[in-house]
């Protein structure tokens, strides 16, 4: 049995491979299989370095290296037999794994007569409150923005397949891939580092292809200045950035400030205008005094009584 596993192996390795003789209806878009491509990590492109070429999907080829390596390896099982005898191809087989990728939690395809419908069969979630935060693409230096792929910060409980179909039923989007990343925060020690008092947030990272590119807006530092300006006053007129800060300031001051003795709101928080309030204050408290003195001194050159005497009740 081991001579002939070596042999079987020998077949099976040195089978020279074939070109596709056709495309799958679901294969990736020439840009996003070369954005998918870009966006594999290293371990994985260093695990396919050490490859023999000829375990390589041959050009023109719409699966990945590690596809290729499942398929061939299902065809030498022959798993891949139908029921007319014969192997599924590459592009028949992809697009069977394409659909079992694509498949949304909840949802079935039921045949009513000659048409296919949709049919929900888990339960509808109305207003999820579970927050998917769309962050920028991590994007070396010297190499350009890839629009097919998209990164979010999520909870830690959520799966690839509630992406899926959080992304497909909320905004229409048709994902190609999903790689997650959990992110574990250091701990928070005290100042001399002898024992932890909290961590910041932990979440979950993922990296979702598109099949259609997505183009994140500029930032208003790569803007030129009027289109710097006319982004800033549609900022303001949607979401009034300046009076939601102001009025972020003036309840960190009214929450933080308000149980002091003697404290009232004078309307100011930014420092010059405190210090101009301040400076303000002392000049007419200086010309109150100057204007005490000269009455002062116009009583005491006229002889007459300067202090009243106090009456005794």
């Amino acid at each position: 049995m081991q001579s002939f596993g070596r042999v079987f192996r020998r077949l099976y390795s040195t089978k020279l491979p074939q070109p596709p003789t056709q495309r799958a209806a679901t294969a990736l878009p020439k840009h996003a299989a070369e954005a998918r491509e870009a966006s594999t990590p290293m371990a994985v492109l260093e695990r396919r370095a050490r490859k023999q070429p000829d375990l390589l999907p041959p050009p023109g080829s719409d699966l990945t290296p590690s596809e290729y390596s499942s398929y061939r390896r299902q065809l030498a099982k022959g798993e891949l037999m139908t029921e007319q005898g014969r192997d599924l191809t590459e592009a028949e087989w992809l697009d069977a794994l394409n659909e079992k990728r694509s498949r949304l939690r909840g949802v079935k395809v039921v045949a009513k007569g000659n048409q296919k419908q949709v049919e929900v069969v888990g339960q509808k979630i109305y207003l999820p409150n579970v927050i998917f935060r769309m962050v920028r693409n991590h994007t070396p230096k010297g190499k350009p923005y890839n629009p097919y792929e998209a990164t979010f910060r999520i909870p830690q409980s959520i799966t690839k397949t509630d992406i899926r179909s959080y992304l497909s039923a909320v905004y229409g989007v048709e994902t190609t891939y999903i790689r997650t990343a959990n992110y574990i925060s250091p701990l928070r020690r005290t100042r001399m580092g002898l024992r932890p008092v909290g961590r910041y947030r932990t979440y979950k990272r993922a990296v979702v292809g598109l099949v259609n590119p997505f183009y994140y807006p500029l930032d208003l530092e790569d803007m030129d200045r009027a289109a710097r300006k006319e982004r800033e006053a549609w900022l303001e007129e949607k979401f009034a950035l300046k009076a939601l800060v102001r009025w972020r300031r003036y309840e960190l001051v009214r929450s933080t400030q308000s149980g002091s003795k003697g404290w009232r709101f004078t309307g100011h928080l930014r420092r010059d205008k405190i210090l101009q309030a301040v400076a303000r204050r002392r000049m007419i408290t200086r010309m109150e005094i100057e204007g005490i003195k000269a009455e002062i001194a116009e009583k005491r050159a006229a002889g007459k009584q300067i202090l009243s005497e106090k009456v005794k009740s």
